[in-house]
């Protein structure tokens, strides 16, 4: 006596449309599509957090300029106020060693275009740094929806070879496929919307992060080509306000002691 068929809403019926047994009906290529997504999005999430590490030290770095690197008496004693290995130290260092190497050159060049070249030089490649790994963002937001359509097609292909073999369109023969179809679909989804987030949130960071770094390579430049007699608004204005300070508690405290006499 053959057994009945199993329910539409049996556990043993919903069982079969689950995630794994649509893929595990899908084959190598449901799991090499699954395994691909996986990596990418692994792969994206990895770099986000590698790239905000990175932009977090940056700025930290850049407060600490802002506040005390241009009350130090000259460029090497404000530069070991910095990070040994980080980008506000580096402009400074490259500065210095362009400073030292035009008494060198044979050929003799306009040392304000010289330096500016070597600051330039040196923001370049700090940028290019801040940019490694943002490509495999983009490459991840723009290809993740493509890879879970492939296996949206092959889910779609085998859906319709189903129907073909059985003569039927029955639910029984295209769930599987089907609910396959629409798993690749949102897996790519849920893998190149965050991408694009990252990508898009990591740049303006770092146009920030550029636009500060070159604020400070003009400050470093206009006072080596100054001798140190330009510096910084911010950084004039603290000592001045300091020595407008003094002379006013000094006559507040004659005062006070005028009035103690009479």
């Amino acid at each position: 006596m053959a057994a009945p068929a199993a329910a539409p809403g049996a556990p043993g019926a919903a069982g079969q449309y689950g995630f794994i047994e649509a893929l595990t009906q899908g084959g190598v290529i449901a799991w090499a599509t699954l395994s691909i997504l996986v990596i990418m999005s692994v792969g994206s999430w990895y770099v986000f957090f590698v790239k905000l590490i990175d932009q977090q030290k940056i700025i930290k770095e850049g407060r600490r300029a802002r506040t005390s690197f241009w009350q130090s008496a000259n460029l090497r004693e404000a530069a070991n106020k910095l990070d040994k290995n980080g980008a506000y130290r580096q402009i400074v260092d490259d500065g210095l060693l362009a400073q030292e190497q035009h008494t060198k050159l044979t050929d003799p060049i306009d040392q304000h275009d010289w330096m500016l070249g070597s600051l330039a030089r040196s923001q370049g490649a700090i940028v290019s740094k801040l940019s490694t790994g943002l490509a495999l963002l983009a490459t991840v937001g723009s290809t993740a929806p493509f890879v879970g359509l492939f296996g949206t097609v092959v889910g779609i292909y085998r859906a319709l070879i189903r129907i073909g073999a059985s003569g039927q369109a029955s639910i029984d023969t295209v769930a599987g496929p089907v609910g396959e179809a629409l798993i690749m679909t949102a897996l790519g989804l849920a893998v190149a919307v965050p991408a694009v987030m990252q990508y898009n949130w990591l740049m303006r960071r770092n146009k920030a992060i550029v636009e500060e770094l070159a604020r400070f390579a003009n400050d470093v430049h206009g006072y080596m080509m100054s001798g140190g007699s330009v510096r910084p608004a911010a950084a004039t204005a603290r000592p001045a306000a300091g020595a407008a300070t003094r002379p006013a508690a000094a006559g507040t405290a004659g005062a006070a002691t005028t009035g103690q006499k009479a």
